[in-house]
């Protein structure tokens, strides 16, 4: 499936459906720019990511055909029904303001609808202005809960 943007027709928007060493390299490039904490997606977690009946991996490509963002979305069932959450948003600093991640989401929460979710649900650092303002401008409503964390790493 490839989602042209809405707001920017240079930007396109797929559906990872195989692991090449472009995507790989592109995410040694991206995830740094989303986490100073976490390394790099290696090849073989985004073999799982790809190949995984939940998760969808979008790559958003300029009118170049270069990777220059990515979300991750899964979609799961859960007592209350079907649901989407959407995670890892990341758009390349010099893609940033062009529409990539407006289609970037434009194309999860379509996926996430026709998979009969009832909700789409993400989280956002406050720090990160621009893309708390895009969600916003999306739909999105901040909701007042608590978001509590168990780390399992040592």
């Amino acid at each position: 499936m490839t989602v042209p943007a809405n707001h920017s027709p240079a930007v396109t928007v797929s559906e990872a459906t195989e692991v090449t060493e472009e995507l790989v390299e592109a995410f040694v490039a991206l995830i740094p720019q989303l986490s100073s904490s976490s390394p790099p997606t290696s090849r073989a977690e985004l073999v799982e990511i790809v190949g995984s009946e939940t998760d969808t991996l979008f790559v958003a490509r300029d009118d170049g055909g270069r990777i220059v963002g990515t979300l991750t979305l899964a979609i799961f069932r859960i007592p209350t029904g079907v649901r989407a959450w959407i995670e890892d948003v990341v758009v390349d600093d010099d893609a940033r303001g062009k529409g990539v991640g407006d289609a970037l989401v434009d194309a999860a929460v379509a996926k996430a609808g026709g998979a009969g979710a009832k909700t789409v649900d993400l989280t956002s650092r406050p720090s990160r202005e621009a893309a708390n303002r895009l969600y916003v401008r999306k739909g999105f409503e901040l909701r007042t809960t608590n978001v509590y964390r168990f780390s399992l790493d040592s």
